[in-house]
């Protein structure tokens, strides 16, 4: 049986993961022994990466009083992490190619929580901005290497719901972060806030060790680069996974954007909002928990390409609701924009490992990658933009972005229908 029938990875090298009916069977599914450890697990280790990875998000306008720097500058913070992350995912999917999932994903879960303890006492920007980087660059282990052990030990039919819910987890961890660092910087100030972060982040870290099912199904490859750079040639040459991590980096783009530069505009007139209550604007990251979670449904009954445009539109939607000058519409804009994001890329992630047919850990690091220069880029931009033009600018490049999702959603579509009728110059669709 072949890995695209059975949902299974082949590693980098000679080596090959593919299971035997029996192991198939085996795997894990909803309700069966094992799972609901394996979800709780990764649950955790999403909350710990999101929280980590973003939790001086919602201290940039602390940061900048306290250094005396610009919002673009403060926003280095964020960007420097999620950089770093996008450099050294599709390395670290390599390690666990070659030492296992479970391995790299403690393995970085180890010394990112250690850096996190650091991170507050951090004398200036530039080394704060560092120690960020080499933060991003640890938790690189993570998200590739998540998804393909979700790859290989969940069926395929649960495979869509399994993502989701690893994803559901970044978004409580990216809420809890921000909303724990609110109410924590108001009172004591941005570096004991982001102090009980990392202690959140050690217990999480603990924990996901302790509950993982050991894989059952990996089997370890090579770490030759010419094997490994021909696996990510062949990834970069399928059309459908390029109009995926396409996709992944234009929606992290409007995501980036928004909540790196929210803080500013809630804290500023006309709301004028404590820090503590603009941390807890983040708990609309709940939505975003909901939608991720349910996305395999919304696959179901839209499909793929009917579920992006569907979260294209709820995004941009929220973009253009968020411009209104009152907080009760503002809130419903960053709802609908957290909604979209997080269903859009739930289906995007979660077609990438159903694609990719070998090498899995390396198509979702090229995902992983894309999508974090997308939050890096979104980061900059939507400081830059926010600077020169208000928070108008930052829903500009927000719509720009969504623009993108939804032309490159359309080439999918058009791609499907030329397949249909005997003809596939592009390659497989979307």
């Amino acid at each position: 049986m072949s890995p695209a029938s059975t949902g299974a990875s082949t590693a980098v090298g000679a080596a090959t993961s593919v299971p035997s009916p029996d192991s198939a069977d085996s795997r894990l599914t909803p309700g069966g022994p094992g799972y609901r450890r394996m979800s709780f697990a990764l649950f955790l280790a999403g909350v710990a990466t999101f929280a980590l990875l973003y939790s001086t998000q919602a201290l940039l306008p602390l940061i900048s009083g306290e250094f005396g720097v610009t919002a673009s500058d403060a926003s280095w913070t964020v960007a420097a992490a999620t950089g770093g992350l996008a450099l050294f995912v599709l390395p670290m999917s390599a390690l666990s190619e070659r030492f296992g999932r479970r391995t790299v994903m403690t393995a970085s879960l180890a010394v990112a929580v250690t850096l996190g303890l650091l991170v507050p006492f951090a004398p200036d920007l530039t080394t704060l901005v560092v120690l960020r980087a080499v933060q991003g660059a640890a938790l690189a282990g993570l998200p590739a290497s998540a998804t393909a052990y979700l790859a290989e030990e969940v069926r395929p039919k649960a495979l869509i719901t399994a993502i989701g819910l690893f994803v559901a987890g970044n978004s409580v961890g990216g809420m809890s972060g921000r909303v724990i660092t609110g109410w924590v910087a108001q009172e004591w100030g941005w570096r004991v806030a982001v102090g009980v972060i990392g202690a959140l982040a050690v217990a999480c870290a603990v924990a996901f060790r302790l509950l993982l099912p050991a894989p059952r199904h990996f089997v370890a490859g090579s770490l030759k680069p010419r094997v490994l750079a021909g696996t990510v040639r062949d990834h970069l040459s399928d059309p459908l996974l390029r109009r995926l991590y396409a996709i992944g980096a234009l929606f992290m783009t409007v995501f980036g954007g928004v909540y790196t530069v929210i803080g500013y505009r809630l804290t500023e007139a006309p709301f004028g909002l404590p820090q503590g209550i603009v941390g807890s604007i983040f708990l609309v990251y709940l939505v975003g928990t909901v939608s991720a979670s349910t996305a395999g449904r919304l696959v179901g009954r839209l499909g793929r390409r009917g579920a992006l445009y569907a979260a294209g539109g709820t995004t941009a939607a929220g973009l253009l609701l968020s411009l209104a000058d009152s907080l009760p519409l503002v809130l419903l804009g960053l709802v609908l924009i957290t909604a979209g994001f997080f269903a859009g890329h739930a289906v995007a992630s979660s077609a990438v490992s159903k694609t990719a047919t070998h090498g899995r850990a390396q198509a979702s690091a090229l995902y992983q990658s894309a999508y974090y220069v997308g939050s890096s880029a979104g980061s900059t931009a939507g400081a830059l933009a926010f600077h020169a033009g208000g928070w108008a600018g930052t829903v500009g490049v927000g719509l720009l972005a969504v623009l993108g999702v939804v032309a490159i959603t359309v080439l999918g579509t058009r791609a499907a229908r030329l397949a249909a009728r005997g003809f596939q110059p592009c390659g497989k669709t979307a």
